[in-house]
């Protein structure tokens, strides 16, 4: 074949379909839909790596997924012709089986350009042949192929937070930072597994960024395509690869099928609290104390080993809450407010808030159990509780001053693992109080720490002895070295050592 320009238009041959591909030259036609190309590199230490071509990601009528590859010294043939979403021809190829890690396709073997391919580009689109296909993974196969270098799929689920910030706040992620803008960290929670933590890079961070900034309503469903399992600090993570895409909500339809999911399990959202995904620091209450002393006002999670020594009597134990963003609703003429949602008529129910004096090794204080953290230390709901004092004692709740259930007085003594949070509040308050809101696990204190040893008198005898004989000797070198008068150095050791034979006379 005369060596041509390589993309033309016209010619075409017979298909064949990728999965009857066999390693080697072939001189067969392949007509396919190209879906993605990127830049294929070498990885530098320390360096941006060595560009060795571009890898393209293609589709059959029958809808498996191929790899193909164009070398460096052919770009300039090819790349200017190059179209996400168009429909090619392709005639004289190269199928390599070189490519062992990180495979992106369902066929193992690459489709190469060589010295003989013909590529045209098709002015006919073929609408049997799909326009995006994907290869969507369950939590329990990434943890399967983690750390292999195998096959890279895709991942889908709702987002719980962006760079650490939670979706309510609207995090903003555009930046001129180019170190920053290098990687999005997001958490993701998958259908089937725990809240995942997903590293974007490069060019995958900045479509998310772009994307996420760009959308008139906060984004919740995340897909991002040829992901990487792999352990970081031994928690199972998700990093993109170059070929990584990402696409929000309405963009593809597995987003759309995850939001059609979400709209009818509601409450799979709240199963997470999106503020405490990032794993807590543990410190004891002093360090808790020290951090609050010594760093600007923020709000921040640790946990916390404590042992409960007591509840507070006399105060209300409970809070009425709106039952959608649990904050504490205020009475107006006729119903209760939430001064947050600014729903006139909001759903109420009752929260905790218990009181208890809390102390480890060192230090002792007060933990507020807020919400959920009550039921994880009870077994049972607020709600629960008082219906049933009014069951027993009748009337109506509101009527009736409802003491701290016994349930509570139960844990004295018990040590449990808190999660704490601390907001600008703890930062000015003088008193040592801090809001638990998860009770994380049963736990035990650490052992203390031993006192020092106060070495005996005999040993601090000798200790000082030999500081004596130091200070002699030196004084009596700085003699020799220097044009000092010998009567002072002789005079000055000789005081040092009489305080000390004095000392010595007396302690003994």
């Amino acid at each position: 074949m005369s060596k041509e320009t390589a993309i033309r238009t016209g010619e075409s041959s017979p298909p064949l379909l990728f999965r009857q591909v066999s390693p080697g030259p072939g001189d067969s036609t392949l007509q396919f839909r190209l879906l993605h190309f990127w830049d294929a590199r070498k990885n530098v230490k320390g360096g941006p790596g060595i560009l060795l071509g571009i890898e393209m990601l293609m589709i059959d009528a029958e809808g498996t997924l191929a790899q193909g590859f164009i070398g460096q010294n052919r770009r300039n043939q090819y790349e200017k012709e190059l179209q996400r979403g168009s429909m090619y021809t392709l005639t004289n190829y190269y199928a390599s089986n070189n490519k062992v890690m990180y495979h992106v396709a369902d066929q193992r073997l690459v489709i190469c350009i060589s010295h003989a391919s013909a590529l045209s580009k098709d002015e006919k689109d073929i609408e049997g042949i799909l326009r995006q296909r994907f290869r969507v993974r369950s939590f329990t196969e990434f943890e399967a192929n983690c750390d292999l270098r195998g096959d890279l799929h895709d991942v889908v689920g709702h987002l719980k937070l962006v760079d650490g910030q939670a979706l309510h706040e609207r995090p903003v992620l555009c930046t001129n930072d180019d170190s920053a803008s290098r990687k999005v960290m997001v958490h993701l929670q998958l259908k089937d597994g725990p809240v995942m933590n997903v590293y974007l890079w490069d060019e995958a961070a900045e479509s998310f960024r772009l994307k996420f900034d760009g959308s008139a309503v906060t984004p919740t469903v995340l897909l991002v395509t040829t992901v990487n399992p792999k352990r970081l600090g031994g928690k199972l993570c998700l990093s993109s690869m170059s070929s990584s895409r990402v696409f929000l909500d309405e963009e593809v339809d597995p987003t759309k099928e995850y939001l059609a999911w979400l709209a009818t399990n509601p409450s799979i959202t709240s199963l997470v609290n999106p503020v405490e995904v990032v794993k807590a620091e543990t410190l004891t209450i002093g360090e808790i104390a020290a951090f609050l002393k010594h760093q600007p006002a923020q709000v921040a999670y640790f946990d916390c080993i404590a042992t409960i020594d007591d509840v507070k009597l006399g105060t209300e134990w409970y809070y009425i809450a709106c039952k959608d963003c649990q904050t504490k609703l205020n009475r107006g003429p006729t119903t209760l407010v939430c001064p947050k949602c600014r729903n006139e008529d909001a759903t109420a129910v009752a929260n905790y808030r218990v009181e208890l004096s809390v102390y480890d090794n060192d230090e002792q204080c007060t933990f507020i159990i807020l919400g959920d953290a009550g039921k994880d230390l009870t077994g049972r709901k607020a709600t629960e509780l008082i219906d049933a004092y009014v069951q027993e004692n009748g009337g109506v709740a509101a009527e009736l001053e409802v003491p701290v259930p016994q349930c509570f007085i139960d844990t004295i003594g018990l040590t449990k693992k808190f999660r704490i949070k601390v907001t600008d509040y703890n930062f000015t308050s003088t008193k040592l109080s801090f809001t638990a809101t998860k009770i994380v696990s049963a736990a035990e204190l650490p052992p203390k720490n031993p006192p020092l040893q106060t070495p005996p008198i005999t040993e601090w005898r000798t200790q000082s002895w030999l500081r004596v004989v130091v200070v002699v000797l030196q004084l009596l070198t700085t003699r020799r070295k220097q044009s000092v008068p010998s009567v002072v150095a002789r005079s000055h050791a000789e005081l040092l050592l009489h305080q000390w034979l004095v000392q010595t006379a007396q302690s003994g």
